[in-house]
C-alpha cells in the first residue's frame, strides 16, 4: 500500500466506522423488541413532572389532554421555571399543584427537575415520569412506564415522537422523519444489541432510589443525555419501553430549525466529551453497555451524517481520479449506499405516515437547510433553554 493510500483509508476510516454502526442499528431496529408489553401498574404512586418555561399560552391544554389519561394513582407536578408570563397561574387553575422557581442566573431544564425533585423529596412517589410541557402520551402510557420502572428498579424511556400538522411542508415532514429514526429504529437496535435506551427528555420514568440520586442541576441543553451517560457508566441501562408513547405537535419550519440547531449541538458537544471514553470503558471493564453507547454517540445526527460522507467521498474520489487507491471510495459509497436502502425499508415499514412519497424528493433541500446549524456549531454550540414555539 503507497502512503497515499494508508492517508486515504485514515481519513475514511472514522466515517466509514459512523456509517457501520448507523447500517448496524438500523438493520436490528426495523422489526419491533420481543417482550415488550407490559402489563398496566395498578396502585403506583406516580408523580408526572412537567418542568415549563413561559409555557402560558399552550400548558392547559396539554394539562386537559393529560386529565384523560392520568391513572387514579397519579398526579401531576408543574415546575414554571423562570417565567415570565402567567404559565404558573394558567396550570394551577387546571387544578393540579404548581412550584415556582426564580433564578435566572441558573438557567436549565436541569435545574427545574432538581427543583421538582426537591419539593417531592418529603414525600417521595414510587416512580416519577417527565414531560415535556406540550407532550401527549397515549392511554396507557404512563401507567406502562411506572410498572416498567418499578418492575425492573431502573429508568425506562417511552417512544418520543413528532406529529404534523396536514398542511406540515415537507421540510418538517423530513425533520420528523429523521426524529423517528432516531427515537424508535434507532433505538430498538441499539436496545436490541445490548445498549441502553437514550433517554429523550420526555416520556422517561425514574424509580424514586434512582432518581434522587441523578445529577440534574446543570444548564446540560441535552441533560437527557448526560443522564443516559451517568447511567450507563454506574451500570444502570435504562430500558425501552415501545409500547409506551408520548407526542409533540411539530414545530414550523423556521422553529423547527432553531430547535434541532439546540438538540443536535448539545448532542454532538456531549458525543465529543463521553464517546471515545465510554469505548474505552467498555472494552477496559467488560462492559457491553458502556461500548454499544460509546459508539451510538460517534454517529453524528442524520443529515450530518451524510453531509459529512459525502464531502469525503467527494474528496476520495478525486483523488482515485488522479490514480490514488480507490478502495476508500467503495467501501464509502457501500455503505452510503446499504444506509439509504435500509432508510427507505424503515420508511416504508414505520415512516409512511409521518413524511409523504412526494415530501422523498426533498431530502436534498433538507440536508442544505441544515447547513446554518453546523455552520453554527463551528462558531460555537447553542447553550440556551430556549422554549421551541409550536401550533396548538
Amino acid at each position: 500500500m503507497t502512503a497515499m493510500g494508508a492517508m486515504m483509508w485514515i481519513a475514511a476510516s472514522p466515517v466509514i466506522a459512523m456509517y457501520a454502526v448507523f447500517i448496524n442499528e438500523v438493520l436490528l431496529g426495523l422489526f419491533p423488541l420481543r417482550g415488550d408489553a407490559v402489563l398496566p401498574g395498578k396502585n403506583i404512586r406516580t408523580i408526572v413532572m412537567i418542568p415549563a418555561h413561559n409555557e402560558a399560552s399552550g400548558i392547559a391544554g396539554t394539562l386537559e389532554r393529560l386529565r384523560s389519561v392520568l391513572p387514579s394513582a397519579a398526579d401531576i407536578l408543574v415546575v414554571a421555571d423562570n417565567c415570565s408570563d402567567e404559565t404558573a397561574e394558567t396550570a394551577r387553575a387546571s387544578g393540579f399543584e404548581v412550584v415556582e422557581r426564580s433564578d435566572p442566573a441558573r438557567r436549565g431544564k436541569g435545574f427545574a427537575l432538581d427543583y421538582g425533585r426537591a419539593h417531592l423529596a418529603n414525600s417521595p412517589p414510587d416512580c416519577v415520569m417527565i414531560l415535556d410541557a406540550d407532550c401527549i402520551p397515549d392511554a396507557g402510557t404512563i401507567e406502562r412506564l411506572a410498572a416498567a420502572a418499578l418492575r425492573h428498579g431502573r429508568p425506562v424511556q417511552a417512544v418520543n415522537l413528532m406529529r404534523a400538522g396536514p398542511d406540515a411542508g415537507p421540510i418538517v415532514q423530513i425533520s420528523n422523519f429523521a426524529f423517528m429514526i432516531k427515537n424508535l429504529v434507532r433505538q430498538r437496535g441499539l436496545v436490541r444489541a445490548g445498549g441502553p435506551a437514550m433517554l429523550t427528555g420526555t416520556g422517561m420514568a425514574f424509580p424514586w432510589p434512582i432518581f434522587e440520586r441523578l445529577s440534574l442541576a446543570s444548564s446540560n441543553i441535552v441533560e437527557d443525555l448526560a443522564v443516559t451517560v451517568e447511567l450507563t457508566r454506574k451500570g444502570v441501562r435504562p430500558l425501552l419501553v415501545e409500547s409506551g408513547r408520548v407526542w409533540s405537535n411539530a414545530a414550523t419550519t423556521n422553529d423547527t430549525l432553531t430547535q434541532r440547531t439546540r438538540w443536535e449541538h448539545g448532542f454532538v458537544g456531549t458525543a465529543v466529551k463521553h464517546a471515545l471514553p465510554s469505548i474505552a470503558a467498555g472494552i477496559g471493564k467488560g462492559q457491553l453497555a458502556s461500548l454499544r453507547l460509546g459508539l451510538h454517540l460517534i454517529v453524528p445526527p442524520l443529515a450530518l451524517l451524510f453531509s459529512v460522507g459525502f464531502l469525503l467521498l467527494v474528496g476520495l474520489v478525486m483523488l482515485a481520479g488522479l490514480g490514488a487507491n480507490a478502495a476508500p471510495a467503495v467501501a464509502l459509497t457501500a455503505l452510503m449506499g446499504a444506509s439509504l436502502f435500509l432508510l427507505l425499508i424503515a420508511w416504508w415499514r414505520e415512516g409512511r405516515a409521518l413524511l409523504s412519497f412526494a415530501a422523498l424528493s426533498r431530502i436534498p433541500v433538507y440536508v442544505l437547510w441544515k447547513i446554518p446549524v453546523y455552520l453554527k456549531l463551528l462558531r460555537g454550540a447553542e447553550t440556551e433553554w430556549v422554549r421551541t414555539k409550536r401550533p396548538d
